[in-house]
């Protein structure tokens, strides 16, 4: 049996058929409808034996309906497990960030505005609508890259991919959680810029003026990747559905800010050092979180003991 993936998805029918000009998010919709029958023409082939990357909607609306209570019950339970971690991340992240801005005078470092002005550059040029089919071409290829890149981590194998403007997929014989959700973590062309600098900088000695330039092509890339997966989320994404749409979100918030734990350790003077200190810190507000909450758990034990006496 196979199944099929479609790019982006977005099941929003056109309000108005007497316009002359649709919106960018229709032409998305439509696009996505064409990637979806020329995936299915594809997977009609006989001697097609792998996998599509992603579950056509169809598809999927099949599988969920079948999908056992216990399965389901299982991801929101894994979901919700995970959301104590998401908490205790994102606080000792802040806390990092705060202790960076007001004790290291962090946001006087000129990368920090480098990398400041980059992401602002690019969300300008998002809502701006420029150059709207090279930016849909760029995160098509980066997603579906993304896809095969997690494909081929997984020991799977990739016989096709396809990438345009209309839409775009890959056909593998392995899926699981990572490889459906990578692209809404994995800032591809962030991870492309930074290992073309390494190279680049391997070779060649590179002035400092270089280095400012790299954190503002950095703050456009990660700004470009970030903004993509925002936007695409709530738009009925088949990649979330797969596993669960609630268990997905939790995931690809929980990796994104593993990302920027990334970024803010490596940004610093000695990496592992201060990758050592944010887990220290990390297991420190972990215990007086859980501390918190077990203390609260006994409490509301108490009051409902205290209530069932009357």
């Amino acid at each position: 049996m196979t199944k099929r993936r479609g790019k982006i998805s977005e099941k929003r029918p056109l309000e108005n058929q007497r316009r002359l000009r649709i919106s960018f998010a229709e032409r998305l919709s439509l696009a996505n409808r064409r990637a979806y029958e020329e995936a299915n023409r594809r997977g009609g082939r006989r001697d097609l034996k792998s996998v599509q990357a992603v579950l056509d909607a169809a598809d999927l609306d099949e599988e969920m309906d079948g999908l056992s209570w216990v399965r389901r019950v299982t991801r929101w339970l894994v979901a919700l497990l995970l959301l104590p971690f998401c908490w205790v991340t994102m606080w000792t992240l802040l806390s990092r960030l705060s202790h960076a801005t007001t004790e290291q005078d962090f946001w006087k470092a000129p990368e920090f505005w480098y990398f400041s002005t980059g992401a602002l550059v690019m969300v300008g040029w998002f809502w701006s609508g420029l150059f709207q089919s090279f930016f849909l071409y760029l995160y098509v290829l980066g997603h579906e890259l993304t896809h095969a890149v997690f494909v081929v981590i997984f020991r799977g194998k990739v016989t096709d991919i396809h990438v345009s403007t209309q839409g775009g997929y890959i056909t593998t014989n392995k899926t699981n959680l990572l490889i459906a959700l990578s692209p809404y973590f994995v800032p591809f062309w962030a991870v492309v810029c930074a290992i073309l600098y390494a190279v680049l900088g391997f070779f060649v000695m590179l002035a400092p003026a270089w280095d400012l330039a790299f954190y503002g092509v950095m703050g456009m890339a990660w700004t470009f990747h970030m903004v993509w997966t925002v936007w695409m989320l709530p738009r009925d994404q088949p990649d979330l559905q797969e596993h669960g749409t609630l268990l997905s979100l939790v995931v690809i918030y929980l990796a994104n800010l593993l990302v920027l734990v990334v970024l803010l350790c490596l940004a610093e003077d000695s990496p592992w050092s201060n990758t050592r200190d944010f887990g220290m810190e990390w297991l420190r507000h972990a215990a007086t979180w859980g501390d918190a909450l077990w203390r609260a758990v006994l409490e509301a034990i108490w009051e409902f003991r205290v209530a069932g006496k009357f």
